[in-house]
């Protein structure tokens, strides 16, 4: 009998498993169990890798990030412009977020599970640092546009239509409906539900402006 050889099972492969299936199951439906399914092991064998979700999750996370990482340093590079490496860097980490159903919710809150974040990190402090910010201003400016960039995606993914059926979404005119005898509350469902990719430009062109004019330690850098 020949027999057929078989990939190993290992935290890469069960995570990539897991990000396939999460843009059919969302981050609600995933599950060890329907990733061992598909798989074609037992659950129990999963917990030889990951003691709970939360550890899978974080491995999710990290895959991603690998995924991600050109992008992310993308602009970045001694004695370059930092606003135009920063916003080059969000727009490509809320691309690759929404290319997974729930992306930003998996990858917000994880802890990393090897240093793939290191490197562009590292490359865009520098960029910051040679713009004139003090290394924690650098942080701040860093944690302050990468925030900003996964709570849009999380708003923007649980409000916005269901990427695997395109379908759904917040219905503006029943919203509108409801908030009749508030009409700017009313009106404001159209610049806040509507066009996310425009809103999302808007919000990163305050927010980068907002860490120029606030955090550089020199003036006019």
């Amino acid at each position: 009998m020949v027999k057929v050889a078989t990939t190993p099972l290992d935290r890469t492969r069960v995570a990539r498993t897991a990000l396939k299936l999460l843009n059919e199951t969302g981050l609600d439906g995933l599950s060890l169990r329907a990733i061992a399914k598909e798989l074609d092991v037992k659950a129990p064998a999963l917990y030889w890798h990951f003691k709970d979700k939360q550890a899978l999750l974080d491995e999710m996370a990290t895959e991603m990030l690998r995924r991600m990482t050109e992008e992310l340093t993308a602009g970045a590079v001694p004695g370059g412009d930092w606003s135009a490496a920063l916003t080059a860097a969000m727009r490509g980490l809320r691309r690759h977020l929404l290319m997974y159903r729930d992306g930003a919710k998996v990858y917000s809150g994880t802890r990393f599970t090897d240093m793939s974040y290191a490197a562009p990190m590292e490359a865009h402090l520098r960029t910051l640092t040679e713009g004139g910010f003090t290394p924690h201003g650098a942080a701040r400016a860093w944690l302050t546009a990468y925030s900003y960039t996964i709570g849009y995606v999380i708003e923007e993914q649980s409000m916005g239509p269901d990427p695997a059926k395109e379908e759904g979404g917040y219905d503006l005119e029943a919203r509108a409906r409801r908030l009749a005898a508030y009409p700017l509350a009313a009106a404001a469902g159209e610049e806040m539900f509507r066009d996310y990719d425009a809103g999302f430009e808007k919000g990163l062109t305050a927010v980068v402006a907002g860490i120029g004019a606030t955090m550089p330690a020199t003036p006019g850098a």
